[in-house]
């Protein structure tokens, strides 16, 4: 049987943290106390002018194929995770590929999963290489959400930053990706968005995030929840075997809670938040990645993974490493 496994892992952060403080002196009316109190969110990084989430995607994915071990040329399939791409089309994928001197005209795509973005990758790359079809994935979370904050609005603005990870998932006769399970419910579109297109070359609607601060709390913590039961019983294995929990890191209350429904304690989560903000598609590679190198995360151990996003989507992989 084929199985799918991560063999290496990699991120970018762009620029120097931006503390809260700093966001103060820009002008953002919060402090400290009120961010850190509300979100666990300490400092975040942004783009320079004319960084895109293809180029910071390039450096993060770079990272992962020299953890591999691997080439660019060995890859035949590449899915970029990103709710903010460089164009409309072509693919950031496309883009990465290119940039990564790849011509062997290997498969390249981008998902729109929001903060799930990448899960949703992964979970799709696990199927084309179970399938035989595939060999080699690098899949990618690159998110500027820079481009779209809102300063005058101080319950969105603090939580994000710009960042990309990355993975190479690999076909293996050895177990890796346990389950997966991806859900969406289209009804919930309203409580995070950003309701904006461009029609006859001019931005229409609301070009910045939106959000339900409390309806998206309420949402994410009842499916967080329950896509990681729904994970941990298709994969067949008790809670307990949970080594780590990496979650989308968008709030350390959600953390807490999600961590508390699982029966995990918080020595058993890997938090990033304080650092990175919320980085969307790019957060959980980024914290993967962050892990893996520390030491948290060694071979022989599993991982949770889950998110949750706009549209709303969310889910949960189990992962042996």
């Amino acid at each position: 049987m084929i199985h799918a496994r991560i063999i290496g892992t990699g991120s970018y952060l762009p620029g120097n943290p931006v503390t809260n403080d700093d966001l103060v002196a820009r002008g953002v009316e919060t402090s400290d106390e009120w961010v850190t109190t509300r979100t666990g969110i300490r400092t975040r990084h942004f783009v320079a002018k004319g960084v895109t989430s293809s180029m910071i995607g390039l450096e993060a994915a770079k990272r992962a194929l020299d953890a591999a071990g691997c080439k660019a040329t060995d890859l035949d399939l590449i899915i970029v995770g990103t709710t903010t791409p460089d164009y409309v089309f072509p693919s950031t994928a496309a883009l990465v590929q290119d940039a990564l001197g790849i011509k062997s005209g290997c498969a390249a795509f981008d998902v729109q999963a929001v903060c799930s973005g990448f899960l949703y990758g992964l979970a799709i790359a696990e199927k084309f290489i179970k399938s035989g079809s595939h060999k080699r994935a690098l899949i990618i979370g690159s998110e500027v959400l820079s481009r779209f904050v809102d300063w005058k609005d101080r319950g969105t603005c603090v939580l994000f930053g710009d960042g990309a990870g990355a993975v190479i998932l690999e076909a293996s006769d050895k177990p890796g990706i346990r389950a997966t399970a991806l859900h969406t419910d289209g009804s919930h579109q309203s409580i995070l968005s950003v309701a904006s297109n461009v029609t006859d070359g001019v931005v229409t609607g609301d070009p910045f995030v939106r959000m339900d601060g409390q309806a998206v709390y309420k949402f994410a913590v009842k499916v967080l929840g329950d896509v990681a039961q729904e994970v941990v019983d298709l994969a067949g294995v008790p809670r307990e075997s949970i080594d780590w929990l990496v979650p989308h890191q968008a709030n350390l209350r959600i953390i807490q809670s999600t961590a508390r429904r699982l029966g995990l304690p918080m020595e058993k989560v890997i938090v990033t938040l304080d650092r990175h903000g919320n980085t969307s598609a790019a957060s959980i590679p980024l914290a993967l990645d962050g892990a893996v190198r520390s030491g948290q995360i060694r071979p022989g151990q599993r991982v949770m993974i889950e998110a949750v996003g706009g549209g709303m989507t969310w889910g949960a992989a189990l992962i042996d490493f």
